[in-house]
């Protein structure tokens, strides 16, 4: 069966304490995205990775990585191979020497490993074709599917938090920098990446 190759192309987040996340991949060569319901503490990994901050402590995903590294593991590709009754099932592909093992994993956490060891993520067509759609913006893709097992309430009224407006918007620079100061002091890493990508974006325009 024939991969697809997948990249990060969002990473959305709900203006409430529900904890959840929007993380929208998409397909390298094509416009179809899969949005995927991810917890806060997968979020917050992967932004620590995508945004290259260094945590004052080893997070789980870290911990792994060194643990791998250690003994000579190598994560080579992520694999999103099911979709069954709105939950995603992937696998990391592992080698380690001349042996080759496949290990079962959360999407979310799968994702979370594959920033750190810059490996590919796949998927198969009958996954985007399922669960996959075509967006004019990415703000629009927060229509996805959930990674746990949530309920369609549940996730329909997370996904209408998530696309609510932007509180950074509406405050001065010298207030998102205190406020980016006081995120990396508690070690809310996702938090202090919107931050980030509010002053950056004011700072190209």
């Amino acid at each position: 069966m024939k991969k697809i190759k997948l990249e990060i192309v969002g990473l959305s987040y709900s203006q409430t304490q529900s904890g959840a996340y929007a993380l929208v991949l998409g397909e390298t060569k094509g416009k179809r995205r899969l949005p995927i319901i991810i917890g806060g503490f997968e979020a917050q990994a992967i932004a620590i990775e995508l945004e290259k901050m260094t945590p004052s402590r080893p997070l789980t995903h870290d911990l792994f990585r060194s643990f791998a590294e250690t003994f000579n593991v190598e994560v080579k590709e992520v694999l999103i191979y099911d979709l069954i009754e709105g939950i995603f099932f992937a696998k990391l592909v592992c080698e380690s020497g001349t042996t080759e093992g496949e290990i079962d994993a959360r999407t979310s956490d799968a994702i979370a490993l594959a920033v750190r060891f810059n490996c590919p993520v796949y998927t198969y067509e009958f996954i985007l074709s399922q669960a996959g759609i075509v967006l004019d913006e990415e703000a629009d893709a927060t229509a996805g599917v959930s990674d746990e097992d949530m309920s369609a309430e549940e996730e329909e009224e997370l996904l209408a938090e998530v696309t609510s407006g932007n509180d950074f918007q509406r405050k001065t620079d010298k207030e998102l920098e205190e406020l980016l100061t006081k995120a990396l002091e508690e070690e809310n890493y996702e938090r202090a990446s919107r931050i980030r990508d509010e002053l950056n974006k004011r700072k190209s325009q």
